[in-house]
């Protein structure tokens, strides 16, 4: 069984015909999980083979629906390690809560699966670097969930920025403004009989159950989520982050609160993310949880600023030197890297599985675990209060003892540990 050790006796390789069906694995079935359950059962030539959760309800649920929606019934697993014993599982994909993200991929890929892995693909900066270092090791096929990549209205207003019709880019902007009402406050409890809490919890440091954890509010206390900045927001981004064509900033400030009411919950409601790079250009990323107005009618969007004009998603991505002018594509504009067919995330995942070539993935590993990453460098920022000093290349805050603490768990319990080798 795969744990402390991670047992490497499971690594293996694809080797089956590009026309054989590929059995997918889909762990973590609540919500997102479903969503990928159904999508994998209307894609041709794969076979969902099996489902994991540690809530035995939901997991006996969505076995029947299986069943009835493919035909044959899908093995059922509720401990992930398990799962990755079964040599006839090809791939799994991953939407469990962020904190299982890092570790459930490395764990994959030392088994010998390809991974689809919900955004953000890890839950803190540190187990972002030991995937990358993973997927490398072990020539897997993983593809991050931001779907926007394969967009073709975003792929195509990439393209536009990247070939110059708004003029230079100085600022790329990313909105989260989707409202989120209180929590409420509950007691801790006992877990109940239907969830399996150890495993719920893996890596995260140990806590007494709390009814405002599972299903969802998971995503506003520190030990599990990352705020909506890492939940709705870091879709968008990796969009901002895709316009300005960057990686690592060299310096980040973040500042905000839990607005408007008060609850259990631990992240803010409102937050503000400055990013700066070494030339000056700026990502700037605004979460606001609370009714509030659209910007160039985005309220869940992107706009991106050039010395031309400036471009809003709120419009279809339209770009305009004044309110009323918009800017039309060049004449004889050859647009770099034009968007291939249209294809889902999903299709793209499975296409690039078949030819063993990660190239072809839309949201390669690597560009996943930066947007993650830069998620985790604004909430350290948050968290401590004041602007934070980066370098990309050492992958380190710059004479910072507490901020470097954070980039990494502080406590993570036996046989949960992210590998210091993987």
């Amino acid at each position: 069984m795969l744990g402390a050790t991670a047992g490497l006796t499971f690594l293996r390789s694809w080797s089956h015909s590009p026309n054989d069906t590929i059995n997918v694995a889909v762990v973590g079935l609540n919500g997102q999980g479903w969503g990928h359950t159904r999508t994998y059962i209307q894609l041709e030539g794969v076979r969902v083979a099996a489902l994991c959760d540690v809530d035995a309800r939901i997991l006996a649920q969505r076995g029947a629906q299986v069943e009835q929606l493919q035909g044959t019934r899908p093995k059922l697993y509720e401990d992930y390690r398990q799962l990755l014993e079964d040599k006839e599982i090809d791939a799994v994909s991953i939407a469990t809560p962020n904190h299982w993200h890092a570790m459930m991929t490395i764990w994959a890929c030392q088994a010998g699966k390809d991974v689809y892995v919900e955004k953000p693909v890890c839950w803190s900066f540190h187990e972002g670097e030991k995937v990358v270092e993973a997927v490398r090791k072990y020539n897997r096929i993983v593809q991050g969930g931001h779907q926007f990549r394969s967009d073709l209205t975003t792929r195509h207003a990439v393209a536009r920025v990247h070939a110059g019709e708004i003029g230079e880019v100085y600022m790329s902007r990313g909105l989260c403004y989707k409202p989120r009402g209180p929590i409420g406050i509950q007691k801790d409890t006992d877990p109940p009989a239907w969830l399996n809490w150890e495993l719920w919890q893996g890596p995260a440091e140990r806590r007494p159950f709390n009814p405002n954890y599972v299903h969802y509010n998971w995503h506003w206390f520190w030990n599990y989520g990352n705020g909506d900045i890492g939940n709705q927001g870091v879709h968008q981004l990796d969009v901002a982050r895709w316009f300005l064509n960057k990686g690592l900033p060299v310096r980040v400030h973040s500042t905000g609160g839990r607005y408007g009411y008060q609850d259990q919950g631990e992240t803010p409601n409102t937050q503000i993310a400055t990013f700066e790079y070494e030339d000056g250009k700026l990502l700037v990323f605004e979460v606001r949880g609370l009714f509030t107005n659209d910007e160039q009618g985005a309220k869940i969007g992107n706009l991106v600023y050039g010395s031309l004009g400036y471009m809003s998603s709120g419009d279809g991505y339209k770009a305009r030197r004044a309110p009323n002018e918009e800017l039309p594509p060049r004449d004889g504009l050859n647009l770099p890297n034009p968007p291939a067919e249209a294809e889902s995330h999903y299709a793209n995942f499975l296409r690039a599985m078949r030819a063993r070539d990660p190239k072809i993935l839309r949201c390669p590993i690597e560009e996943a675990v930066i947007s993650a990453q830069m998620v985790c460098l604004a909430n350290t920022a948050y968290r401590l209060g004041r602007v934070l000093q980066f370098d990309p290349a050492r992958k380190q805050f710059i004479n910072d003892r507490e901020a470097n603490s954070m980039l990494r768990r502080a406590r993570m319990p036996k046989g949960f540990e992210i590998p210091e080798r993987v």
